[in-house]
């Protein structure tokens, strides 16, 4: 045997290609970034940091991630890009050493009623294969175990093109596992009849109950008034069968009202198209309320709820069947899997065990794969993303996350932080937006935006390593180490909120008393169950006002000023100083520019490539009619007034000519919560994500309730951020509210004046409350996972 000897004793040179070691950004100019140029090692673990609306995510998703999407797509025929999203080139000079980018962002999953955490992951697809092989009794292939796929039968003839056209007589069958009765929803909807009309009034006498049906003047009234089908004079429960079936279900058909030809439809229809077929958050409070009274869901009693057709539900592995194994917990499921062996369907278990170990190494082990996919949280949301990128054997990738620790307890932040090394190891470049110090701390690699946020930021403060970001004088460095104390003294309750047997989800008979006059924050793990104990359980009543996680809806015409109904009182207070109508000063009515229709830019479809977007010519972007422009308020115009900051129009409303209580009052709101910086007519397409929870709560601040309830109110908030959310929180319990928060950030804990500890663990281990008293007492107690953490936290 012989072996080669090296000759030459001198070690090689480098090869060029490893010269390629650094993703190059030079001339960065995506919303409010301005000139960024950084340098970021590849295969390393880079956090990128800064106040709530430094220019963070503008940096890492809009121009890093978006230019390797964009140059990925570029790679695909014409025919199939124009199958695609078109993306823009960001707004950068240089893009240099850019790797193919998989983006896991906060995006809540789509809340189809018929989307499922098994649905959106391939755990439902390889379950219903499993159950399809080895199903007793069988009952036909994968589809048959799909909520989502109904049975089809048809038969008929068909003409076969070919030589001598035949008739053939043809069948074509499907068996599908949606339940007929729900059509795989789970769940049915009733009307109740009570909140439509007042059955002891006849339609003369104003019966109709709904939002904006009067009995004298509305054309939607006088159709069933004067469509001859019932008597508008006679009370609705003296109707016959056939006028009750005419005025509730009837077919459209034209009517004659009052010399006009209109359309008469029976109620139930015309409700479901007039209300039901809406998105509900987009509806004014008022109309809301009236469809959260009137529509009720309740379980399908065919299916109880499982979605399945009785024959899905019928086919049995041992003694589970498909619906059984989708209702259990992740980590049962797991188990269940485990003690199946055959070695006809080997490859497919190996592959399902795999993917639900990944949910229960991820910390999702609590969710079942029936939970629907609208309800998980945003963090949630983001860990079942992750699943499938746990086990991919892609190197020399770019992974790009958006604060992959919300919603995260403490004691699970380790596990994530765990995760995102482990993709770092096997050798990719990971890309982290966050402001949780645990994460921060093991960074190999930190870029930190600001000083400040909106204009005042889009700038790199610094860039190093993390002790020199703690050694630096920037607003992340000084607070990197920011360890809030407990009170010396608490607030005393003014009274209680009484929870008695709450079962909702995983909770497990709860009776506990909510103090109120006091800020109570309720804690645990994440799957603990505190979100079912309070959104589940505090009714959603007049008195209660809930800013919870679900995101903000807006196109690029909507802004700070018309969200918070700001624009209101501006336009009417402009309509009042010039003596025109309001309709005028709004850009998307009847003072929008005509050329570009009060978009102050014009799109151009370009197919397959980017659209382009030029500002509009005639009103250069001002979005309003040169007419409109010419009318003042304190010596500005509209398009003035909406170009300002929110600190610079509280300055404006406040005194002067353009005094205006109304506006100031709700600019006020905005200052509070940390928006001073924010333009009136900055497009809410793009906010960062807590920018819009901190815009929400400034709407909510209005609402006249007493008790507040928050939905982990520091998502998204910086370090320094987080100090005047605890003022605002301590203002609005001063104030006579009482303020319950949802939290997992030590500071709130440390700041409360009582504390709901849920665990002990997630799922079915958790859903009772393990502590309930002072964060002082809980810190002494250290008899929870809570209390272990926010004692080190406080260093006691």
């Amino acid at each position: 045997m012989s072996s080669a000897r090296r000759t030459d004793r001198q070690p090689a040179a480098p090869h060029v290609a490893d010269s390629h070691d650094l993703i190059r950004v030079h001339g960065a100019r995506e919303n409010n970034l301005r000139d960024v140029s950084i340098e970021i090692p590849k295969r390393r673990l880079t956090v990128f940091t800064g106040v709530s609306g430094s220019g963070k995510s503008s940096l890492v998703f809009n121009t890093i991630a978006a230019e390797s999407q964009r140059l990925i797509n570029e790679t695909y025929s014409a025919f199939v890009q124009g199958f695609m999203p078109t993306l823009a080139r960001p707004e950068v000079d240089v893009l240099d050493g850019l790797t193919t980018a998989i983006i896991v962002d906060q995006q809540r999953m789509g809340a189809d009623p018929r989307s499922t955490v098994g649905t959106a992951t391939d755990a439902n697809a390889m379950l219903r294969i499993l159950f399809s092989r080895l199903g007793d009794p069988h009952i036909g292939p994968p589809s048959a175990y799909s909520f989502n796929t109904a049975s089809v039968r048809a038969s008929g003839a068909i003409t076969v093109e070919r030589g001598n056209k035949k008739a053939v007589k043809a069948t074509y069958e499907r068996t599908g596992g949606m339940c007929t009765n729900c059509e795989g929803r789970g769940k049915v909807s009733d009307i109740d009849l009570s909140q439509l009309y007042d059955d002891s009034k006849s339609l003369s006498e104003g019966a109709f109950t709904i939002p904006g049906w009067k009995s004298d003047s509305q054309w939607t009234v006088q159709v069933y008034a004067q469509s001859g089908f019932v008597d508008p004079d006679k009370p609705i429960r003296e109707y016959t069968e056939k006028e009750l079936r005419d005025f509730l279900y009837g077919e459209p058909v034209k009517v004659k009202v009052s010399g006009v030809n209109l359309t008469y439809e029976g109620l139930i229809p015309k409700i479901q198209k007039s209300f039901l077929s809406k998105d509900k958050e987009a509806m004014q409070p008022h109309i809301r309320a009236f469809v959260e009274r009137a529509v009720t869901f309740t379980t399908c009693p065919e299916c109880d709820g499982t979605r399945l057709s009785e024959g899905a539900r019928s086919s049995r592995i041992g003694k589970t069947s498909i619906a059984d194994a989708c209702a259990m917990e992740i980590r049962d499921l797991a188990e269940w899997v485990r003690t199946l062996d055959d070695p006809s369907v080997a490859p497919l278990l190996t592959a399902l065990r795999d993917t639900l170990d990944s949910f229960v190494e991820i910390g999702l082990g609590y969710l079942s794969l029936d939970r629907p996919a609208g309800t998980l949280s945003g963090g949630e949301a983001q860990r079942v993303k992750m699943i499938r990128h746990l086990g991919s054997s892609l190197t020399d990738t770019t992974y790009v996350f958006d604060e992959p620790t919300i919603g995260l307890h403490p004691h699970d932040i380790q596990r994530m932080n765990d995760l995102l090394l482990r993709l770092r190891d096997k050798g990719n470049t990971v890309l982290v937006v966050e402001h949780k110090p645990e994460t921060i701390a093991i960074a190999d690699h930190v870029v930190d935006l600001g000083p400040g946020a909106g204009t005042e930021g889009g700038t790199v403060c610094f860039e190093g390593t993390v002790e020199g970001l703690r050694a630096g004088d920037t607003v992340t460095g000084r607070h990197l180490d920011d360890r809030s104390s407990l009170k010396e003294t608490v607030r005393e309750p003014t009274g209680t909120l009484e929870i008695r047997d709450a079962t909702t989800h995983n909770l497990q008979g709860v009776d506990v008393d909510v103090p109120l006059g006091v800020l109570c924050v309720v804690t645990g793990v994440a799957g603990s169950g505190k979100s079912s104990l309070i959104h589940g359980s505090v009714p959603a009543g007049a008195d209660v006002v809930s800013v919870d996680q679900s995101p903000i809806k807006g196109s690029r015409r909507s802004n700070p000023a018309t969200y918070t109904g700001l624009l209101d009182p501006i336009r009417k207070a402009f309509a009042k100083a010039n003596g025109v109508k309001p309709a005028l000063f709004s850009a998307n009515s009847e003072g929008a520019c005509p050329t570009c229709n009060g978009a102050g830019v014009i799109y151009t479809d370009l197919a397959m490539m980017a659209g382009v977007a030029t500002p509009c010519e005639d009103c250069e972007g001002k979005r309003f009619q040169a007419s409109v422009l010419e009318y003042r308020l304190g010596g500005r115009d509209i398009s003035e007034v909406l170009s300002m900051s929110v600190a610079q129009a509280e300055e404006f409303f406040g005194t002067g000519e353009a005094r205006t209580p109304a506006a100031h009052k709700i600019l006020d709101r905005l200052a509070d919560v940390g928006l001073g910086y924010l333009t009136l007519g900055q497009p809410l397409t793009t906010l960062s994500g807590g920018e819009r929870q901190r815009l929400k709560l400034a709407t909510h601040m209005g609402d006249k309730g007493g008790v507040y309830v928050l939905d982990e109110p520091t998502t998204g908030l910086h370090l320094a951020d987080v100090e005047q959310l605890l003022g605002l929180l301590d203002r609005l319990v001063d104030a006579g509210k009482s303020v319950i928060v949802i939290e997992h950030h030590q500071a709130v804990m440390a700041h409360a004046d009582w504390i709901i500890d849920l665990g002990p663990g997630a799922g079915h281990d958790g859903g009772r409350i393990v502590f309930e008293g002072t964060p002082a007492d809980l810190v002494a107690d250290r008899s929870t996972l809570t209390g272990e953490h926010l004692a080190a936290y406080v260093g006691a």
